[in-house]
């Protein structure tokens, strides 16, 4: 027998009526953010959650991130203070995580939290995403649309190569525009650097880079978004049978950047991983990237890839 493929529908009001059906009914479907593509369901229904676990093989200590269409949404599930009301404020909607007090009555199903005391919660800005929150009426659980410890996909084809008959229906609205995940603060402490990078929360209130002993927060495993293949970081050419991912100057098989823009090499990075993943290479060589901006997430995501070759 044939593995069942995916449905991909293509964004639109019929798409978006789908995937709040499929939601409703209690299933997954696969979405687009302006960070990468997530696996969502109702955060409240422990078996809607479950089956994300499933879908990804995703280990049950590592937490989920809610989604939700406002901030009068998230403080009906966490608990807010002036700080979080100050960064909601400023970049929300957006790829802003925010780590927060769960409210005793919010009904999040306990595998969402991960048993934890806390919530990771976003309200996204991507149309898609914004349009099957509201058809649903539900707060969404989403981590990225992969297998666990996999390249995360910032396109429809990736999440369908990765998941295949596990995920029933794929909302295709092209490329994401951010290509990694959102940045998660706790309080004033950055535990995953994303997007909304460190000198922008700065400028709101004083934050710090930072990690906890245990797993609070999505994103926090050591071996985290990791090609099949070994990955260098900080190659300035290939060696035998490499693929090279360049940035800036260093040209190679592919590029995150030839201008040198690390905002470009964000958007391109699970791009390049997974055609680098594809190829005939035994092995991944990717340039420096610069630790500046943006850059640090980018990074981050690296030496995890690296952790896991």
């Amino acid at each position: 027998m044939h593995a069942q493929l995916p449905v991909i529908r293509r964004y639109g009001e019929a798409a978006v009526a789908e995937a709040a059906g499929v939601i409703r009914a209690g299933g997954i479907v696969a979405l687009p953010s302006e960070t990468v593509y997530g696996l969502a369901a109702d955060a409240r229904d422990s078996a809607a959650v479950a089956r994300i676990y499933a879908a990804k093989g995703r280990p049950s200590f590592n937490p989920l991130i809610v989604h939700v269409p406002d901030l009068a949404s998230a403080e009906a599930i966490a608990v807010f203070d002036a700080d979080a009301r100050a960064v909601a404020a400023r970049f929300w909607p957006g790829p802003l995580t925010l780590v927060l007090p769960l409210r005793a009555d919010a009904g999040i199903a306990s595998l969402v939290t991960a048993g934890l005391e806390t919530v990771a919660i976003r309200v996204p800005a991507h149309r898609a995403f914004r349009a099957v929150l509201a058809a649903s009426a539900a707060p969404l659980a989403a981590p990225s649309a992969n297998a666990s410890n996999g390249i995360s996909p910032t396109r429809a084809e990736h999440v369908a190569a990765s998941l295949g008959e596990r995920v029933p229906l794929i909302v295709d609205d092209g490329a994401t525009a951010a290509g990694v995940e959102s940045t998660i603060l706790a309080r004033r402490t950055i535990l995953r650097p994303g997007p909304v990078t460190a000198e922008m929360l700065a400028q709101v209130l004083p934050v710090a880079a930072g990690r906890t002993a245990h797993v609070s927060a999505p994103g926090q495993l050591a071996v985290h978004y990791a090609p099949s293949k070994p990955l260098r970081m900080g190659a300035v050419d290939a060696r035998e049978g490499e693929w090279l991912i360049g940035f800036g100057d260093v040209a190679g098989d592919d590029t995150l950047s030839a201008g040198g823009d690390v905002v470009e090499a964000a958007a391109r990075l699970f791009d390049a991983l997974h055609r680098a993943d594809a190829s005939a290479a035994e092995a991944i060589a990717v340039a420096a990237v610069p630790e500046v901006g943006v850059g640090v997430a980018i990074n981050d995501r690296l030496r995890r890839a690296a952790a896991g070759g």
